[in-house]
């Protein structure tokens, strides 16, 4: 008996440590262009911060544009989020999906995010690949935040107005 209680214990602590999901559902909200809120067939409000990408500020410069693109996207449709984790606020971590697209790569492909390579680890070697292509062919054709000849990158932004 006492061994089944410690791998019962075990498979629970296991189980509660993987955070991998699937939320699907109505993007009710765009906070700005790399944050979402997701309805849930239950009526549950999910915050999504969408995983590696990194886009402007609202107070920075493109931020509204980005917001204004995300929303356009996604706005009052039915996405699917991967998610593997959460972030520091709470929020969500996933990969948002569209009708079989990744919108997080999209955003980099419209020149509204960076891709975030800081947190490259924690997509697959494909993904990584695709989002730093997709940048750099945003960087070649300047577009979005790319127009701008010194974009300063979201992260180094927030360090500066801490």
């Amino acid at each position: 008996m006492h061994l089944r209680k410690l791998f019962a214990l075990a498979l629970l602590s296991f189980s509660c440590s993987l955070s991998a999901g699937t939320i699907q559902g109505k993007v009710v909200g765009v906070a700005d262009g790399d944050t979402l809120t997701v309805l849930d067939d239950k009526k549950a409000q999910h915050k999504i911060r969408l995983q590696g990408i990194d886009a402007p500020e609202k107070a920075q410069e493109f931020g509204q544009k980005s917001k204004q693109s995300l929303h356009q996207l996604v706005h009052s449709k039915q996405v699917t989020v991967e998610f593997q984790k959460k972030d520091k606020y709470g929020r969500i971590v996933g990969k948002v999906v569209l009708n079989g697209n990744d919108v997080c790569l999209e955003q980099v492909k419209l020149g509204m995010a960076w891709h975030y390579k800081q947190y490259e680890s924690e997509q697959t070697t494909e993904e990584s690949d695709a989002y730093a292509q997709a940048e750099l062919a945003a960087r070649t054709k300047t577009i979005g935040i790319w127009k701008d000849k010194n974009p300063i990158p979201p992260w180094e932004f927030r360090k500066q107005n801490k």
